[in-house]
């Protein structure tokens, strides 16, 4: 399977945006599906994932409460719907795809496929 993120832009604080991640085939192939993100001079930052079977989700803290991730099975799509969005949210977002165990879904080594990131800007 092969990802495309879309959705990135230039906003304002404390405006929103949603992300979009299109996974290609017929079917999704992995558990798991995860959003990343990687800013100039940091490492790579677990965002959120989604059990791609059952839905079940987890989030960093630090964008637990502003950011929902969700999936839509029948169009083989995930989302990061983003709100209230902060300058130090800019970044160029990732998403991935895996079969982690769950207890490894923070690490960006066990998922097997990315797609090129989108560039999320926010200007305060």
């Amino acid at each position: 399977v092969q990802l495309q993120a879309s959705g990135g832009g230039l906003v304002q604080a404390g405006d929103s945006l949603r992300l979009s991640c299109t996974a290609s085939g017929r079917t999704f192939g992995y558990n798991v599906m995860g959003w990343f993100r990687r800013t100039p001079g940091k490492e790579d930052e677990f965002l959120a994932v989604i059990r791609w079977n059952g839905g079940i989700t987890a989030y960093a803290d630090a964008v637990k409460g502003r950011f929902t991730i969700s999936r839509d099975k029948s169009k083989n799509v995930g989302y990061l719907e983003m709100n209230t969005l902060k300058p130090e949210d800019t970044a160029t977002y990732y998403c991935a795809a895996g079969s982690p165990n769950w207890g490894s879904i923070r690490s960006t080594g066990m998922y097997r496929t990315w797609g090129p990131g989108t560039l999320v800007t926010v200007s305060s």
